[in-house]
């Protein structure tokens, strides 16, 4: 299969691969083990590669069309070798993950219809969310983007200061109010200062509370109501940013937040630091909603735009 190429510089993907080595070697410890006395793919083979899948957090609904892939390529091949099964993962997740449309994107970019492109970001507190927007604003400002961050989390006074730490930081400006403040009177004066300033994107940060999803759904649905009084598509994108490391616990926050409102992009953080990265692969394939953005490690260049090739490519290596 021709999937893998060159895509990324030699510096991106050195970060990409350091920053999946546990994940990595911790998925081939387990499948070295799984296939340990076999020389052939067999039944006992393929029942031990879904244990591994799964235990990688790949998710079992994933797990089951990756061995159903594999069981039909065992079928026309009629000998595969547990030699050559490396090689047949990294392929048949590649061609599964082709299906749809998840992560063909390279570059930090936004579409030039929009001006300025309107980005809400959502998550539950911890997840890496206002770091997230730090480092986006660091790269969206690096491509040439004129950039201004919303503090629409005002539920926390903390929350706020980060985001003020993070402007500070990346030189960009910042719309904010006290804590306590509605979030779409923040939003809307974001929206206002950016069309003013001839902003290219505008980041709005929201609140994490998710122990009321009703609550969640009411606040998420007037923020971006009130943004529509500025820019009436906004917002343009709804980018919900859950961390890798909690695994299967990523899946459920994403499945709570595409019930309370309208996700459009996801991003995937603290990567490096867990041997659960297999949840990308999952969250790409189960969610049909584009993983957008990966954190593998805490530089501001460490945010990556997700391209499932070069992750595929990384993870298998």
């Amino acid at each position: 299969m021709s999937f893998f190429k060159k895509i990324f510089s030699k510096e991106k993907k050195e970060t990409l691969d350091k920053g999946l080595e546990k994940s990595k070697s911790t998925f081939f410890d387990k499948l070295s083990k799984a296939v340990a006395g076999k020389s052939k793919v067999d039944d006992d083979v393929l029942d031990n590669l879904e244990e591994v899948l799964v235990s990688s957090d790949v998710g079992v609904n994933t797990t089951l069309k990756i061995i159903k892939r594999i069981e039909a390529r065992v079928a026309t091949d009629k000998y595969v070798g547990t030699d050559e099964l490396n090689q047949i993962l990294r392929e048949e997740i590649a061609g599964l993950l082709s299906e749809t449309n998840v992560g063909n994107e390279t570059k930090f970019e936004i579409p030039e219809k929009n001006t300025p492109h309107v980005i809400m970001v959502v998550g539950v507190n911890g997840v890496g969310k206002t770091t997230t927007i730090g480092k986006l604003a660091f790269q969206f400002k690096k491509a040439g983007k004129k950039v201004v961050l919303g503090a629409a989390d005002t539920f926390r006074a903390a929350a706020i200061d980060q985001l003020q730490i993070w402007a500070d930081r990346t030189e960009v400006p910042i719309v904010k109010q006290s804590m306590g403040s509605d979030p779409a009177s923040v939003a809307f004066d974001t929206l206002e200062s950016a069309v003013k300033q001839n902003a290219d994107v505008v980041i709005i940060d929201t609140a994490g509370r998710l122990h009321n999803k009703v609550n969640l759904m009411n606040e998420l649905t007037k923020v971006k109501r009130v943004m529509q009084k500025v820019i009436p598509d906004a917002p343009h994108e709804v980018l919900l940013v859950l961390d890798g490391s909690t695994g299967q616990n990523a899946f459920e926050q994403a499945k709570q937040f595409t019930a309370a409102t309208e996700v459009t992009s996801l991003a995937v953080t603290k990567l490096d630091g867990t041997a659960k990265g297999g949840v990308v692969i999952g969250i790409s394939d189960q969610f049909q909603i584009p993983v957008k953005y990966i954190g593998v490690g805490e530089g501001m260049e460490d945010l990556q735009v997700f391209n499932k090739f070069e992750f595929v490519d990384s993870f298998f290596k």
